[in-house]
C-alpha cells in the first residue's frame, strides 16, 4: 500500500506531504487546483516520463518520494533481488525521483540509484494509473492473451509452461536448420580453410600448461653456463688453501693449546669443528650441483622453436592453449556439419517435424482450455457491466489462429491471438474495445476489467483519474459502489468531480490552490467529517453553498455509510 507521498517544487506544488490509508480514497477540488499534478507525481515516481517544464518556476529541481508498505510475498521483492538490491518487507519500500530544471533525472529505490528502466519495472509492481484517455493496458491487444491466461489460472498456465519447453526446443532446432541451409555455400568455401587450421593445430599436439613449463625450462637452460661457472668458482674458493684447509689448520692449532685454557678454548674448538663439518658438507653439495648443471644447446633450440610455434598459434586462434583447443573443437564440429551436411539436414528436419507435432498438439490443447476460460471471463465481465448500468452490453474474448501449412502458426504463447470485443448496444456488431467512442463506456469497461483482475495482477495501488467523466445518475452511483468494493482488495484512489463517487470513499482529500506572496501554491488536506460535508455541498451546488446543499451532502454521506455497512 502507498503510505506517504511527498512532493517538492513540482509545477504549482511547492511542498506537500500526504499520508494515506487502506481502502478507498477520493481527491476533489476546483478545476485547475492541481489534482492531476498528484497523478503526475505518482507517475514520475514509478518511472513515468518527466520534463524540465514540470519543475516549479525558479527552482533547481523537483523531488517526489513515495513510501510503500508491502507483504513479504509481493512480486516487487523478487524484482529488486534480480537487480541486486537488498530490500526487506519489514523496512518498507521508499522510491524517490528527482527531476532537474535541465531535464536530468535521478531515481532511487531504498537509497540505491537505479536506471529509469529499472524504476519502471519496479513501478509496474506497485501502481496502476487509469485516466479518461489513458487505457493503454486495456487497449493493447497484445496483452489480452496474458490477461486471459492469468484469469484462467493453473489449468492454462501449467499447460502453457509445458508448451513453452517444447516450443523452445522447436525454435532451437529451427534456427539450426535455417543456419545450415543459409550458410551451406559460404561454409563450402570455408571448408578448405577449416581443414588447414585443423591440421595446423592438431599437428602441434598442444597440451594445457605446456607453454608455462617450456618457458621455465628455457630459463634454466639459458642460465646453465652462468650457474655452472659460479658454482665451480665457489667450490674452488671453499676447497682451496683459504677454505677447508685453512679451517682445518685453525682446528689443529687450537687443539695444540686447548689444555692451557680449556674453559675458554673448548667451546671455541667445538664451534670451529662444527663450522668445518658444515663447510665441508657445503663444498660437497656445490661440487654435486656444478656437476649436475646441464648445458644442452639442442634442447634449448627445440624449446625456443616450440615456444615460437605456440605463440604463432596464439596469435591466430586464441590467447591461451585452452582457447586454441576450444577453437579446434568448434571448427571440427563445423567441418563435420559441412562434410555431412545432408545427414545433418535430414536429422534436423526429422527433429523439427517431431517438435512441430508436439507443439501443435499442446497448442491445440491450450487453445481448448483458453476457450473455456474465455467464456467464463466474458460472463464475469458482462455481470460486472450489468452492475455498472450496462445491462445489454455483450463482451467476448475472440481467439484466432493463423493457418500455416497443415497446422497453425506457432509463437511463444501457443497458437492463439486474443482480442477483447464488445458491443455496448443491442444490434451492434462486436468491435475491439479500442473502437468504442464513449469515454463513459470505456471507463466502466475498464473498471469492470480491473475488478476481475485486481486479485490476479497483485498491483496494490489503483488510481482512477476522472474515469467517471461522461457518466451521471445511476451509472455514476454504480461506478462509486464498484470502486468501493474494489478497495477491499487493493488501495483505490479516484480523482472525481462527482459527489456520488466522493461520498462512497472512506478517505476524502481536498486539493486547493492559493496565492501567497504573488506565487501560486497547491495544498492537499485530508477532510474531517464536517469539512467533507462542505466539500460535497460545493460539488453539489457549485459556487454558492446553502443549507439545503449541506443537508443534501449530509444525506448522501449517511446513505453511503449505510450502504457500506459502516
Amino acid at each position: 500500500m502507498l503510505r506517504e507521498l511527498s512532493i517538492r517544487n513540482l509545477a504549482v506544488i511547492e511542498q506537500v506531504s500526504v499520508k494515506f490509508h487502506d481502502g478507498f480514497h477520493v481527491l476533489t477540488g476546483e478545476t485547475g487546483a492541481g489534482k492531476s499534478i498528484l497523478i503526475d507525481a505518482l507517475s514520475l515516481v514509478v518511472g513515468g516520463r518527466g520534463a524540465s517544464d514540470m519543475v516549479r518556476y525558479g527552482c533547481d529541481k523537483a523531488e517526489i518520494e513515495a513510501m510503500f508498505e508491502l507483504p513479504a510475498g509481493h512480486p516487487v521483492w523478487t524484482t529488486l533481488t534480480t537487480f541486486g538490491l537488498r530490500a526487506s518487507h519489514e523496512d518498507g519500500l521508499v522510491v524517490r525521483r528527482e527531476l532537474s530544471s535541465q531535464g536530468k533525472s535521478i531515481s532511487r529505490v531504498n537509497g540505491h540509484i537505479v536506471t529509469l528502466s529499472m524504476l519502471r519495472e519496479v513501478g509496474e509492481c506497485l501502481v496502476n494509473i487509469h485516466g479518461q484517455h489513458e487505457h493503454q493496458s486495456l487497449l493493447r491487444t497484445e496483452k489480452h492473451l496474458d490477461w486471459l491466461d492469468s484469469y484462467a489460472g493453473d489449468a492454462v498456465l501449467g499447460t502453457l509452461e509445458s508448451y513453452r519447453v517444447v516450443y523452445k526446443q522447436y525454435e532451437k532446432v529451427r534456427a539450426e536448420l535455417k543456419s545450415l541451409e543459409e550458410t551451406s555455400r559460404q561454409n563450402m568455401q570455408m571448408l578448405d580453410l577449416y581443414r588447414f587450421q585443423i591440421e595446423e593445430i592438431a599437428s602441434a599436439r598442444l597440451k594445457p600448461g605446456e607453454d608455462e613449463d617450456l618457458a621455465e625450462e628455457r630459463q634454466k637452460l639459458m642460465s646453465s653456463v652462468k650457474r655452472r661457472d659460479s658454482a665451480a668458482e665457489a667450490y674452488s674458493l671453499l676447497n682451496g688453501n683459504k677454505g677447508l684447509d685453512a679451517v682445518s689448520k685453525a682446528v689443529s692449532k687450537v687443539t695444540d693449546i686447548r689444555e692451557y685454557d680449556p674453559q675458554i678454548l673448548d667451546p671455541l674448538l667445538e664451534q670451529l669443528q662444527s663450522a668445518f663439518y658444515q663447510l665441508e658438507d657445503a663444498v660437497f653439495q656445490l661440487r654435486d650441483y656444478r656437476d649436475g648443471v646441464e648445458s644442452d644447446p639442442e634442447r634449448l633450440t627445440f624449446i625456443e622453436d616450440r615456444i615460437d610455434l605456440i605463440n604463432s598459434l596464439k596469435r591466430k586462434y586464441g590467447e591461451t592453449i585452452p582457447d586454441i583447443l576450444a577453437y579446434l573443437g568448434n571448427i571440427q564440429a563445423e567441418t563435420d556439419k559441412i562434410e555431412n551436411r545432408d545427414e545433418h539436414l535430414a536429422r534436423l528436419q526429422q527433429e523439427l517435424a517431431k517438435h512441430l507435432t508436439d507443439c501443435t498438439a499442446l497448442g491445440v490443447q491450450l487453445s481448448g482450455l483458453r476457450r473455456k476460460a474465455a467464456d467464463r471471463l466474458a460472463s464475469a465481465i458482462e455481470s460486472e457491466l450489468r452492475q455498472l448500468q450496462m445491462e445489454r452490453t455483450t463482451f467476448r474474448v475472440q481467439l484466432e489462429q493463423t493457418p500455416a501449412g497443415e497446422g497453425y502458426k506457432l509463437h511463444s504463447n501457443g497458437i492463439d491471438e486474443a482480442a477483447f470485443l464488445i458491443a455496448p448496444n443491442p444490434g451492434e456488431p462486436l468491435k475491439p474495445i479500442s473502437k468504442i467512442a464513449s469515454g463513459g463506456e470505456m471507463s466502466r469497461i475498464m473498471l469492470a476489467l480491473k475488478t476481475i483482475f485486481a486479485s490476479i495482477d497483485e498491483v496494490p495501488v489503483l488510481i482512477f483519474d476522472e474515469v467517471d467523466t461522461g457518466v451521471s445518475g445511476r451509472a455514476a452511483q454504480a461506478i462509486a459502489e464498484k470502486m468501493a468494493r474494489l478497495s477491499s482488495q487493493c488501495q483505490v484512489f479516484s480523482i472525481t468531480h462527482l459527489p456520488q463517487v466522493a461520498c462512497m470513499a472512506e478517505h476524502h482529500y481536498e486539493i486547493r490552490k492559493s496565492i501567497v506572496a504573488e506565487r501560486t501554491s497547491t495544498r492537499v488536506t485530508e477532510l474531517s467529517h464536517s469539512n467533507r460535508i462542505e466539500e460535497l455541498a460545493r460539488m453539489l451546488g457549485g459556487v454558492e453553498v446553502t443549507e439545503k446543499t449541506r443537508h443534501h451532502a449530509q444525506e448522501m454521506l449517511d446513505l453511503a455509510y449505510k450502504q457500506k455497512g459502516a
